[in-house]
């Protein structure tokens, strides 16, 4: 097959109808490699390019995993199995109702109340203080001996403080939803697609452009006779006609062009991306600062019961012997 004369034949066809499909001839051509002259884009544009498409592809990585922080069970374990019942009080209410109680009848009926709002957050933070305070009733309710369980009273302090941690928690996911996701989301789907589309319109006008170009060629270009070389040819001046043709095309493609390389700055240049991430480490912070607050006061209490619990081990091993 002659290429020369079916990429000639393409360029004459297309010429004649509407530009979206010269351009489709053009980009054809090009696929097959039987384009002259392709318009080269600026290196300084082409570098726009590359940076754009890394800051592209560093905010799809990181939503992959943050968006993670829109759903409330992200770290609650699948192998708990929590009941309706479980789930039906927070913590700090079944621990009000325990303290009025006075039989294990009571206290049971206590643990399994009816809900008084919506199910309790499926956090790991809120399962594990859940969990705290069951087993601290099941040593109260089996403790026999004078004074109070210190282990049943631990678990019980420790409940309460676990569920203030996953409040925490999920306070922190609100923060980072609302001012990082919200806002790497917008860079993405908004600041990025302007980007994107912005660059569709040069490669339009440049393919348009070569089109033009291609068939002005076509049309004012004679292959020499007789001769057995297709670049052998002599060239004839480019008609009035053409030559305003390809000035129209070359204006709308430095236009184009120039609208791109300004969308893609005002991308790159945003401060919003940086300032999202700062938000998102200031929730992080806001959320471990609570959760170092709320265990420290814990602490010095638990230990105090682990230093009773101990002198009355002692002493009851020097009774005993």
């Amino acid at each position: 097959m002659d290429f020369k004369s079916f990429g000639k034949n393409l360029s004459d066809f297309g010429a004649q109808i509407t530009p979206f499909a010269s351009r489709t001839f053009q980009f054809t051509k090009e696929q097959f490699g039987q384009a002259e002259d392709k318009t080269q884009l600026p290196p300084d544009y082409i570098d726009l390019e590359k940076k754009v498409d890394a800051l592209k592809q560093a905010h799809q990585k990181m939503l992959a995993v943050t968006s993670q922080y829109s759903n409330e069970a992200y770290d609650y374990p699948p192998n708990i199995k929590e009941t309706f019942q479980d789930l039906g009080r927070t913590v700090s209410e079944k621990v009000s109702l325990l303290s009025s109680a006075t039989t294990t009848a009571e206290a049971q009926a206590a643990l399994v109340a009816p809900p008084s709002a919506k199910p309790q957050p499926k956090t790991f933070s809120h399962a594990v203080a859940r969990a705290s305070l069951a087993s601290s009733q099941l040593l109260h309710q089996n403790h026999t001996g004078a004074g109070e369980d210190q282990l049943a009273t631990a678990l019980e302090k420790y409940a309460i403080t676990m569920e203030r941690v996953g409040e925490a928690r999920l306070a922190q996911d609100s923060q980072i939803q609302s001012s990082f996701l919200a806002g790497w989301n917008t860079t993405l789907n908004t600041n990025l697609s302007f980007a994107t589309r912005a660059r569709k319109n040069v490669e339009r006008s440049r393919l348009s452009l070569d089109a033009v170009k291609a068939h002005a060629k076509g049309t004012t270009f004679k292959l020499g006779h007789g001769s057995s070389r297709p670049e052998q040819h002599e060239e004839q001046e480019l008609s009035p006609e053409a030559q305003e043709e390809i000035e129209k095309a070359e204006d709308e493609f430095v236009t184009q062009t120039e609208e791109a390389v300004g969308v893609m700055k005002n991308v790159l240049n945003s401060p919003e991306p940086l300032r999202n991430l700062s938000e998102l480490i200031a929730a992080q912070i806001e959320y471990h600062k609570k959760a170092y607050e709320v265990l420290s006061e814990l602490a010095p209490v638990v230990d105090g019961l682990q230093t009773e619990q101990e002198a009355s081990y002692r002493k009851s091993r020097e009774e005993g012997s």
